[in-house]
């Protein structure tokens, strides 16, 4: 197995004068708003630890104030932490010093925000080349390379446009295509998409998931939107007080909420495209009820399971990845599973 890409451990980020105070009291156990009433400081990021493995699209979720942004922020250091240590390719970044931090960031990371921060006197190639030019890369060299990653996001024939003169899901793509020119190991990307329309927003999230397929980054991306979420992350975390409640891969978080706060999340929200074969077993039923016939893996989506179990009157027999019998689905726990799911939208 790889070794992690981005290592976070015990982070803490308050924001204040004299903060020790505030880190014994986070170390007895306090709450954010415990150490506020307490201190008047502010806890952004409590003690969190998390991995985050190479190639993957690793998702910070949570409300306003959960800390997700701040967390992000720490990550290139536009927040200095508190405490605790990130780690990336070994090397600790909490312990850079100012110029090794300027010369890293150069070379390995780049963010997108929500606003797309654009510089309107520039034109399009222009402002794709921005972190090329800020790094003394050449003025033909770095033009060249703008050229080619905003054909990689489809606004090539674009480049002599000005951003007034594009919609806000282009200028998005541009946002996208300047972090992109550095070719970062790392991007970094702060509810990059939140500001765009609900067409706009699934476009680029499809345009991302063509690169990432394509290109293999390591993407933290900070969202408020589970939908999103589930649609992009490979692992998703979720975030509630500075704290890190609950993380794992989506069907791991639909399928097993860590509190109410998690299962807040899925109100309004179709999850049963996210279930397998493996989570319809009917309790009713065991291994003895399967007599041979229709069999499926454990990991069959839930659409694929039900046609082959309303298509037939017998228990289904699901197996794992070592071929061991799971249990049996029936039309029953079906239509049961689905009626709870139907519960959450």
């Amino acid at each position: 197995m790889p070794s992690p890409k981005i290592s976070v451990k015990n982070l803490y980020k308050v924001f204040g004068g004299n903060i020790s105070s505030s880190l014994e009291l986070l170390g007895e156990g306090l709450s954010k708003d415990e150490v506020f009433a307490r201190t008047g400081h502010v806890v952004g990021v409590n003690k969190v630890s998390f991995d985050v493995m190479p190639g993957e699209i690793y998702v910070l979720m949570g409300l306003s104030g959960s800390g997700k942004s701040t967390l992000i922020r720490l990550i290139n250091r536009l927040v200095e932490p508190s405490a605790g240590s990130i780690n990336i390719d070994g090397i600790d970044i909490a312990a850079l010093s100012q110029p090794e931090l300027v010369k890293w960031r150069r070379k390995r990371v780049a963010m997108v925000f929500q606003s797309f921060a654009l510089m309107p006197h520039r034109n399009v190639l222009a402002n794709a080349a921005l972190g090329l030019e800020m790094a003394g890369t050449p003025r033909k060299m770095r033009e060249a390379r703008a050229m080619e990653v905003l054909a990689q996001v489809g606004l090539q024939a674009y480049a002599a446009k000005y951003p007034s003169q594009l919609s806000g899901g282009m200028q998005q793509r541009v946002g996208l295509a300047r972090a992109l020119a550095v070719d970062p190991d790392i991007l970094l990307m702060d509810e990059a998409f939140s500001a765009l329309d609900p067409l706009k927003r699934v476009e680029m999230q499809s345009l991302m998931l063509d690169l990432q397929r394509e290109q293999q980054r390591t993407v933290l991306f900070v969202s408020h939107d589970l939908e999103e979420a589930l649609r992009i992350g490979t692992r998703i975390a979720i975030m509630e007080g500075g704290n890190l409640v609950q993380e794992g891969t989506a069907h791991q978080i639909i399928t097993r909420p860590a509190n109410a706060y998690v299962r807040k999340f899925f109100e309004g929200v179709d999850t049963s495209r996210y279930l397998t074969a493996a989570d319809l077993l009917d309790p009713g039923l065991n291994g003895h009820s399967y007599h041979g016939g229709p069999r499926l893996p454990w990991s069959t989506p839930l659409p694929e399971a039900m046609k082959i179990v309303l298509g037939v009157d017998q228990p289904i027999g699901v197996f794992d990845a070592t071929d061991r019998l799971l249990g049996c689905i029936s039309a029953r726990s079906l239509l049961v599973k689905m009626s709870q799911e139907a519960r959450h939208v």
